[in-house]
Order: structure tokens, then sequence, then C-alpha cells
């Protein structure tokens, strides 16, 4: 069992920047895909953005092309998400999540949560 918890989340004001981090313990991370996703309150959680276990071949939804990357430090077990020119709209519980193998941008496919960490935008 994979355990994720979610840091760097706060409070900036639009076109600032922020980095989440991502933790896992329980498993050796390198092994897996890792991936980004986030839910605004009354909306269903969202693909942001993903990472093979290589840490190579990435995806980013459409809205944070440009603007956000992902990556990772398997020797840290620990993924990251650079968030830049942030906008309102990026409010959102931004979640840690991964699965063992493949890629996918369906919350339904991931095996292993983090509990989330809030970032507001503010106009």
């Amino acid at each position: 069992q994979v355990q994720l918890v979610e840091s760097g989340g706060g409070l900036v004001q639009a076109g600032g920047s922020l980095r989440l981090s991502c933790a896992a313990s329980g498993g050796t991370f390198s092994g897996y895909t890792a991936a980004w996703f986030r839910q605004a309150p009354g909306t269903e959680r969202e693909f942001v953005s993903g990472v093979r276990g290589n840490g190579r071949e990435t995806y980013y939804a459409d809205s944070v092309k440009g603007r956000f990357t992902i990556s990772r430090d398997n020797a840290k077990n620990t993924v990251y998400l650079q968030m830049n020119n942030l906008k309102p709209e990026d409010t959102a519980v931004y979640y840690c999540a991964a699965r063992l193998r493949g890629s996918s941008p369906s919350t339904n496919d991931y095996s292993y949560w983090g509990q989330g960490t809030q970032v507001t935008v503010s106009s």
C-alpha cells in the first residue's frame, strides 16, 4: 500500500506561482505513474497532469499547458507540480494520485490518493 501526502498549497494572487509536492511512502514509487487532479466546489474531480515512472513522459490538460510543469524525483519518492501564471479558475483542492501500470486521465483508474492541498488564487 502506497501512502501519498501533498503539500505546498496556499493563497496567491493571479499571475503568481506555487510548487506542490507529493511525497510517497510504503512502496517503490519509481514503478508508478503519478498524476495530479483537482476539484473545485460543485464540480467533478478533473485531470491536471501526469508523469510516467521514468519521468520522461508527461501529460497535461489543455487548460494548464504552458503554465504547469510536472516532474518527479524517484530518489526522494516525490512528484512535483510547478504552477506558474495562476488564474482564479485554478482555485481547487489539488490531489496527488498513483497507479502501478499505464497512464490515464480518469480518476477511476488510480488506486492511491493523497488527502489534497488547497490552492486559492485571488483576482
